[in-house]
């Protein structure tokens, strides 16, 4: 009989072949996300020293109160403003883009095309 492995499980080995390949460094910083059933999670990270630079998610009060609902696309394009927002006033305007083991489409995608169109290069 035949055992598939869990959806969890698939997308952690995929996050994982995608951190292997990249990282971020001081000048170009690693845009990380994730997304739950419920809320999207975005961070800037710079990986040699392991810090988060900008975050944002859905579930802080001043998004959170401008959304109808917190997981459809609408909230991700709106997630990704915030963030590019956040990052070009800290100074960053490059980054490399981690889908963190999600398929490129539907919010990431979202987030993603947003986040380009408010001022961040990757």
């Amino acid at each position: 009989m035949v055992s598939k492995e869990s959806r969890q499980k698939v997308r952690v080995k995929k996050h994982m072949k995608i951190r292997n390949r990249f990282s971020g460094t001081t000048e170009r910083p690693r845009l990380a996300v994730f997304r739950s059933n419920n809320h999207m999670y975005a961070q800037i990270i710079d990986d040699t020293v392991g810090n988060t630079l900008v975050a944002a998610s859905t579930v802080e009060g001043e998004v959170k109160s401008q959304l109808e609902k917190t997981n459809n696309v609408d909230a991700a394009a709106y997630l990704g403003t915030v963030i590019a927002k956040r990052a070009i006033e800290k100074g960053i305007d490059t980054v490399v883009f981690d889908r963190g083991g999600f398929i490129y489409h539907g919010k990431i995608a979202a987030l993603a095309d947003a986040a380009r169109e408010a001022g961040l290069k990757f």
